[in-house]
Protein backbone atom coordinates (compact mmCIF):
# COMPACT_ATOMS: atom_id res chain seq x y z
CA UNK A 1 0.00 0.00 0.00
CA UNK A 2 1.22 3.06 -1.17
CA UNK A 3 2.43 5.56 2.07
CA UNK A 4 -0.11 8.47 1.04
CA UNK A 5 -3.03 5.97 1.02
CA UNK A 6 -1.77 5.10 4.64
CA UNK A 7 -1.71 8.40 5.63
CA UNK A 8 -5.33 9.31 4.51
CA UNK A 9 -6.43 5.99 6.00
CA UNK A 10 -4.69 6.97 9.78
CA UNK A 11 -7.08 10.20 8.84
CA UNK A 12 -9.93 8.26 8.32
CA UNK A 13 -9.68 6.66 11.82
CA UNK A 14 -8.74 9.93 13.71
CA UNK A 15 -11.95 11.90 12.14
CA UNK A 16 -13.93 8.93 13.95
CA UNK A 17 -17.73 9.95 12.21
CA UNK A 18 -18.99 6.63 13.72
CA UNK A 19 -21.51 6.08 10.94
CA UNK A 20 -24.14 3.61 11.85
CA UNK A 21 -24.36 2.44 7.95
CA UNK A 22 -21.44 2.13 5.81
CA UNK A 23 -22.37 0.93 2.01
CA UNK A 24 -21.94 1.09 -1.33
CA UNK A 25 -24.50 0.27 -4.29
CA UNK A 26 -24.12 -2.26 -6.16
CA UNK A 27 -27.60 -2.92 -8.39
CA UNK A 28 -25.27 -3.27 -11.34
CA UNK A 29 -23.32 -6.58 -10.30
CA UNK A 30 -25.46 -9.10 -11.75
CA UNK A 31 -25.31 -6.97 -14.84
CA UNK A 32 -21.64 -6.99 -14.56
CA UNK A 33 -21.32 -10.62 -14.28
CA UNK A 34 -23.45 -11.35 -17.62
CA UNK A 35 -21.16 -9.45 -19.67
CA UNK A 36 -18.47 -11.83 -17.77
CA UNK A 37 -16.48 -9.45 -15.58
CA UNK A 38 -14.70 -10.87 -12.55
CA UNK A 39 -13.92 -9.30 -9.46
CA UNK A 40 -10.95 -9.65 -7.54
CA UNK A 41 -9.54 -8.17 -4.44
CA UNK A 42 -6.63 -5.73 -4.23
CA UNK A 43 -4.24 -8.59 -4.00
CA UNK A 44 -5.76 -10.08 -7.50
CA UNK A 45 -7.57 -13.10 -5.90
CA UNK A 46 -10.57 -13.74 -7.98
CA UNK A 47 -14.14 -13.92 -5.18
CA UNK A 48 -17.39 -12.52 -5.50
CA UNK A 49 -17.99 -8.78 -4.96
CA UNK A 50 -20.18 -9.28 -1.72
CA UNK A 51 -16.79 -10.69 -0.26
CA UNK A 52 -14.52 -8.13 -1.23
CA UNK A 53 -16.86 -5.46 0.00
CA UNK A 54 -17.43 -7.04 3.31
CA UNK A 55 -13.82 -7.44 4.02
CA UNK A 56 -13.27 -4.26 3.35
CA UNK A 57 -15.60 -2.65 5.92
CA UNK A 58 -18.46 -2.33 3.82
CA UNK A 59 -21.60 -3.27 6.16
CA UNK A 60 -24.92 -2.05 3.38
CA UNK A 61 -25.68 -2.66 0.10
CA UNK A 62 -27.75 0.00 -1.72
CA UNK A 63 -30.42 -1.52 -4.91
CA UNK A 64 -32.63 0.13 -7.03
CA UNK A 65 -35.50 -1.40 -8.33
CA UNK A 66 -37.36 -0.48 -11.08
CA UNK A 67 -40.86 -1.64 -12.08
CA UNK A 68 -39.92 -4.06 -14.31
CA UNK A 69 -39.56 -8.06 -15.01
CA UNK A 70 -36.11 -7.75 -15.85
CA UNK A 71 -32.81 -6.35 -14.78
CA UNK A 72 -33.34 -4.08 -11.70
CA UNK A 73 -37.10 -5.54 -10.94
CA UNK A 74 -38.13 -7.27 -8.05
CA UNK A 75 -36.77 -10.67 -9.03
CA UNK A 76 -33.35 -9.43 -9.93
CA UNK A 77 -33.17 -7.44 -6.62
CA UNK A 78 -34.12 -10.32 -4.51
CA UNK A 79 -31.94 -12.62 -6.05
CA UNK A 80 -29.11 -10.14 -5.19
CA UNK A 81 -30.39 -9.28 -1.59
CA UNK A 82 -30.05 -13.12 -0.62
CA UNK A 83 -26.24 -12.99 -2.23
CA UNK A 84 -25.67 -10.15 0.62
CA UNK A 85 -27.51 -11.64 2.99
CA UNK A 86 -24.99 -15.08 2.64
CA UNK A 87 -22.27 -12.71 2.82
CA UNK A 88 -23.70 -10.75 6.19
CA UNK A 89 -24.38 -8.05 4.40
CA UNK A 90 -27.52 -5.47 4.86
CA UNK A 91 -29.97 -4.17 2.36
CA UNK A 92 -31.26 -1.07 1.37
CA UNK A 93 -33.72 -0.96 -1.44
CA UNK A 94 -34.17 2.44 -3.38
CA UNK A 95 -37.66 2.19 -4.82
CA UNK A 96 -37.40 3.83 -8.10
CA UNK A 97 -41.30 4.00 -8.70
CA UNK A 98 -40.89 4.09 -12.48
CA UNK A 99 -40.10 1.39 -15.49
CA UNK A 100 -36.56 2.58 -15.57
CA UNK A 101 -34.59 5.42 -14.20
CA UNK A 102 -36.27 8.31 -11.80
CA UNK A 103 -34.26 10.94 -11.10
CA UNK A 104 -34.66 15.02 -10.83
CA UNK A 105 -35.04 15.18 -14.46
CA UNK A 106 -37.34 12.36 -15.07
CA UNK A 107 -39.70 10.75 -12.68
CA UNK A 108 -42.64 8.83 -14.74
CA UNK A 109 -44.49 6.87 -13.18
CA UNK A 110 -44.37 3.13 -14.62
CA UNK A 111 -46.58 2.50 -17.73
CA UNK A 112 -50.15 1.36 -17.39
CA UNK A 113 -50.61 3.14 -13.72
CA UNK A 114 -53.32 5.56 -13.40
CA UNK A 115 -53.10 9.17 -12.99
CA UNK A 116 -55.59 9.65 -10.93
CA UNK A 117 -54.41 10.65 -7.86
CA UNK A 118 -56.37 8.30 -5.58
CA UNK A 119 -56.17 5.72 -7.81
CA UNK A 120 -52.44 6.43 -8.33
CA UNK A 121 -52.21 5.98 -4.38
CA UNK A 122 -54.02 2.48 -4.15
CA UNK A 123 -51.39 1.26 -6.71
CA UNK A 124 -48.52 2.71 -5.06
CA UNK A 125 -49.15 0.85 -1.96
CA UNK A 126 -50.43 -2.44 -3.55
CA UNK A 127 -47.01 -2.55 -5.24
CA UNK A 128 -44.97 -1.36 -1.93
CA UNK A 129 -46.66 -3.42 0.06
CA UNK A 130 -46.73 -6.56 -2.19
CA UNK A 131 -42.55 -5.82 -2.89
CA UNK A 132 -42.14 -5.79 0.77
CA UNK A 133 -43.76 -8.91 1.64
CA UNK A 134 -42.05 -10.81 -1.38
CA UNK A 135 -38.87 -9.79 0.51
CA UNK A 136 -39.95 -11.25 3.55
CA UNK A 137 -40.94 -14.48 1.96
CA UNK A 138 -37.80 -14.43 0.60
CA UNK A 139 -35.88 -14.46 3.93
CA UNK A 140 -34.48 -10.93 3.61
CA UNK A 141 -35.75 -7.81 5.44
CA UNK A 142 -33.95 -4.48 4.32
CA UNK A 143 -32.91 -2.18 7.16
CA UNK A 144 -34.01 0.95 4.90
CA UNK A 145 -36.51 1.19 2.39
CA UNK A 146 -36.18 4.74 0.24
CA UNK A 147 -39.46 5.83 -1.37
CA UNK A 148 -38.60 7.38 -4.20
CA UNK A 149 -34.98 8.18 -5.91
CA UNK A 150 -34.13 12.25 -5.51
CA UNK A 151 -37.38 13.45 -5.57
CA UNK A 152 -36.69 16.82 -5.55
CA UNK A 153 -38.99 17.25 -8.99
CA UNK A 154 -41.70 15.05 -7.57
CA UNK A 155 -42.28 11.65 -8.35
CA UNK A 156 -44.71 9.59 -10.48
CA UNK A 157 -45.24 11.75 -13.06
CA UNK A 158 -47.45 13.86 -14.07
CA UNK A 159 -49.30 13.33 -11.12
CA UNK A 160 -46.68 14.10 -8.20
CA UNK A 161 -45.05 16.89 -9.76
CA UNK A 162 -44.19 19.71 -7.01
CA UNK A 163 -46.82 21.97 -9.03
CA UNK A 164 -48.79 20.13 -6.31
CA UNK A 165 -47.33 18.77 -2.78
CA UNK A 166 -50.48 17.54 -2.37
CA UNK A 167 -50.52 14.86 -4.61
CA UNK A 168 -46.62 14.27 -3.51
CA UNK A 169 -48.05 13.75 0.40
CA UNK A 170 -50.60 11.50 -0.77
CA UNK A 171 -48.96 9.28 -2.83
CA UNK A 172 -45.42 9.36 -0.08
CA UNK A 173 -48.29 8.45 2.69
CA UNK A 174 -49.36 5.41 0.62
CA UNK A 175 -45.99 3.95 0.32
CA UNK A 176 -45.40 4.52 3.81
CA UNK A 177 -47.91 3.28 5.21
CA UNK A 178 -47.83 0.17 3.26
CA UNK A 179 -44.16 -0.29 4.22
CA UNK A 180 -45.83 -0.13 7.96
CA UNK A 181 -48.26 -2.64 6.79
CA UNK A 182 -46.27 -5.37 5.29
CA UNK A 183 -44.95 -8.35 6.42
CA UNK A 184 -41.55 -7.29 7.35
CA UNK A 185 -40.23 -7.83 10.38
CA UNK A 186 -38.82 -5.67 12.14
CA UNK A 187 -39.86 -2.79 9.88
CA UNK A 188 -37.20 -1.12 7.56
CA UNK A 189 -36.32 2.66 8.50
CA UNK A 190 -38.04 4.91 5.50
CA UNK A 191 -36.51 7.16 3.83
CA UNK A 192 -36.84 10.31 1.81
CA UNK A 193 -34.29 10.89 -0.74
CA UNK A 194 -33.39 14.50 -2.33
CA UNK A 195 -30.61 15.40 -4.53
CA UNK A 196 -27.91 18.39 -3.83
CA UNK A 197 -27.78 17.34 -0.68
CA UNK A 198 -25.66 20.70 0.06
CA UNK A 199 -28.18 23.20 -1.20
CA UNK A 200 -29.95 24.04 2.23
CA UNK A 201 -32.42 26.29 0.45
CA UNK A 202 -33.76 23.66 -1.84
CA UNK A 203 -34.06 20.76 1.26
CA UNK A 204 -35.66 23.41 3.76
CA UNK A 205 -38.17 24.31 0.69
CA UNK A 206 -38.99 21.10 -0.13
CA UNK A 207 -39.39 19.43 3.29
CA UNK A 208 -41.80 22.48 4.35
CA UNK A 209 -44.11 22.58 1.26
CA UNK A 210 -44.75 18.65 2.15
CA UNK A 211 -45.30 18.64 5.25
CA UNK A 212 -47.40 21.52 5.08
CA UNK A 213 -49.27 20.03 1.90
CA UNK A 214 -53.25 19.01 2.72
CA UNK A 215 -53.26 20.39 6.20
CA UNK A 216 -50.60 17.54 6.96
CA UNK A 217 -50.93 14.56 4.76
CA UNK A 218 -47.48 13.85 5.12
CA UNK A 219 -46.26 13.96 8.60
CA UNK A 220 -42.84 13.65 10.62
CA UNK A 221 -44.41 10.41 11.75
CA UNK A 222 -44.22 8.89 8.32
CA UNK A 223 -40.67 8.67 7.65
CA UNK A 224 -37.31 8.49 9.36
CA UNK A 225 -34.23 9.21 7.45
CA UNK A 226 -33.49 12.12 5.00
CA UNK A 227 -31.51 11.14 2.37
CA UNK A 228 -29.36 13.16 0.40
CA UNK A 229 -27.10 12.60 -2.81
CA UNK A 230 -23.86 14.99 -3.07
CA UNK A 231 -21.67 14.41 -6.37
CA UNK A 232 -19.38 18.27 -6.09
CA UNK A 233 -18.29 17.35 -9.86
CA UNK A 234 -22.00 18.37 -11.16
CA UNK A 235 -21.47 22.26 -10.09
CA UNK A 236 -19.05 24.79 -7.84
CA UNK A 237 -21.70 25.41 -5.37
CA UNK A 238 -21.86 21.77 -3.57
CA UNK A 239 -18.61 22.58 -1.45
CA UNK A 240 -18.07 20.19 1.52
CA UNK A 241 -18.59 23.19 4.15
CA UNK A 242 -22.26 23.58 2.67
CA UNK A 243 -23.12 20.06 2.58
CA UNK A 244 -22.25 20.15 6.04
CA UNK A 245 -24.30 23.27 7.01
CA UNK A 246 -27.17 21.63 4.78
CA UNK A 247 -27.05 18.72 6.91
CA UNK A 248 -26.64 20.38 10.24
CA UNK A 249 -29.58 22.78 9.50
CA UNK A 250 -31.80 19.62 8.51
CA UNK A 251 -30.84 17.95 11.92
CA UNK A 252 -31.60 20.41 14.12
CA UNK A 253 -34.96 21.34 11.70
CA UNK A 254 -36.94 17.89 11.43
CA UNK A 255 -34.17 15.77 14.04
CA UNK A 256 -34.04 12.89 10.87
CA UNK A 257 -31.53 10.25 10.80
CA UNK A 258 -29.13 11.90 8.37
CA UNK A 259 -27.91 9.54 5.29
CA UNK A 260 -25.47 10.62 2.34
CA UNK A 261 -27.67 7.90 0.11
CA UNK A 262 -25.19 8.70 -3.05
CA UNK A 263 -21.54 9.82 -3.46
CA UNK A 264 -18.70 9.08 -5.32
CA UNK A 265 -15.35 10.38 -6.35
CA UNK A 266 -12.87 10.06 -9.82
CA UNK A 267 -10.33 7.62 -9.84
CA UNK A 268 -9.29 9.26 -13.22
CA UNK A 269 -10.44 12.57 -14.56
CA UNK A 270 -8.96 14.73 -17.38
CA UNK A 271 -12.05 16.36 -18.46
CA UNK A 272 -12.70 18.13 -14.97
CA UNK A 273 -15.28 20.63 -14.66
CA UNK A 274 -15.79 22.91 -12.20
CA UNK A 275 -15.14 21.52 -9.02
CA UNK A 276 -15.89 23.31 -5.51
CA UNK A 277 -13.60 25.39 -4.11
CA UNK A 278 -12.52 23.76 -0.92
CA UNK A 279 -12.40 20.27 -2.73
CA UNK A 280 -9.86 21.44 -6.05
CA UNK A 281 -6.67 20.04 -3.79
CA UNK A 282 -8.20 16.66 -3.50
CA UNK A 283 -6.32 14.23 -6.22
CA UNK A 284 -8.16 11.79 -8.97
CA UNK A 285 -6.92 8.43 -7.79
CA UNK A 286 -7.13 6.16 -5.39
CA UNK A 287 -5.80 8.06 -2.58
CA UNK A 288 -8.26 11.30 -3.91
CA UNK A 289 -11.54 8.75 -2.85
CA UNK A 290 -9.99 7.87 0.84
CA UNK A 291 -9.49 11.67 1.25
CA UNK A 292 -12.86 12.71 -0.30
CA UNK A 293 -14.76 9.97 1.69
CA UNK A 294 -12.90 10.98 5.05
CA UNK A 295 -13.97 14.49 4.53
CA UNK A 296 -17.49 13.65 3.88
CA UNK A 297 -17.76 10.87 6.48
CA UNK A 298 -16.42 13.91 9.13
CA UNK A 299 -18.93 16.56 7.66
CA UNK A 300 -21.84 14.15 9.55
CA UNK A 301 -19.89 14.11 12.66
CA UNK A 302 -21.56 15.66 15.55
CA UNK A 303 -24.79 16.38 14.08
CA UNK A 304 -27.42 17.28 16.62
CA UNK A 305 -30.56 15.33 17.12
CA UNK A 306 -29.81 12.48 14.91
CA UNK A 307 -29.99 8.64 16.03
CA UNK A 308 -28.10 7.14 13.03
CA UNK A 309 -25.94 8.44 10.03
CA UNK A 310 -24.86 6.91 6.65
CA UNK A 311 -22.99 7.14 3.69
CA UNK A 312 -23.50 5.33 0.27
CA UNK A 313 -20.81 4.78 -2.54
CA UNK A 314 -22.79 4.96 -5.69
CA UNK A 315 -21.88 1.95 -7.77
CA UNK A 316 -18.01 1.48 -7.17
CA UNK A 317 -17.94 -1.68 -9.13
CA UNK A 318 -19.79 -0.48 -12.54
CA UNK A 319 -17.14 -1.27 -15.06
CA UNK A 320 -19.56 -1.00 -17.93
CA UNK A 321 -20.16 2.61 -16.91
CA UNK A 322 -16.92 4.04 -15.27
CA UNK A 323 -17.65 7.31 -15.85
CA UNK A 324 -20.96 6.68 -13.63
CA UNK A 325 -22.45 10.10 -15.04
CA UNK A 326 -19.59 12.28 -14.52
CA UNK A 327 -17.27 13.95 -17.12
CA UNK A 328 -14.75 11.99 -15.71
CA UNK A 329 -13.00 8.75 -17.24
CA UNK A 330 -13.60 6.60 -13.93
CA UNK A 331 -15.53 7.41 -10.64
CA UNK A 332 -15.26 3.68 -10.04
CA UNK A 333 -13.19 1.92 -6.89
CA UNK A 334 -11.72 -0.96 -9.33
CA UNK A 335 -9.43 -1.15 -12.41
CA UNK A 336 -11.20 -1.76 -15.64
CA UNK A 337 -10.11 -5.36 -15.26
CA UNK A 338 -11.85 -5.64 -12.38
CA UNK A 339 -9.11 -5.51 -9.13
CA UNK A 340 -10.12 -3.48 -6.45
CA UNK A 341 -7.98 -0.51 -5.82
CA UNK A 342 -6.27 0.52 -2.46
CA UNK A 343 -9.09 2.96 -1.84
CA UNK A 344 -11.57 0.40 -1.04
CA UNK A 345 -10.07 -0.30 2.17
CA UNK A 346 -12.01 3.53 3.41
CA UNK A 347 -14.89 1.59 4.45
CA UNK A 348 -13.54 -0.22 7.62
CA UNK A 349 -11.87 3.50 8.77
CA UNK A 350 -15.05 6.11 8.53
Amino acid sequence: MFPAIVRLLMLAAAANAALTYVGVDWSSVLVEEKRQVSYKDVSGKAMPLEQILKSNGVDTVRQRIWVTDGDYGNDYNIKLAQRAKAAGLNVYLDLHYSNSWADPGKQYAPSGWPSEVEALATKVYDYTKSLCDSFEQAGVRPVIISIGNEIRSGLLWPTGRTSNFGNIARLLKAASKAIKESTLNPKPKIMIHLDNGWDWNAQRSWYTSLLSANGGTFTLSDFDQMGVSYYPFYGSGATLSSLKSSLNNMAKQWSKDIIVAEVNWPQSCSRAGSFPSDLKSIPFSAAGQVEFLTKVASAMDGLPNVNSTGLFYWEPAWLGNAGLGSSCESNTMFTSSGTALSSMSVFSQI
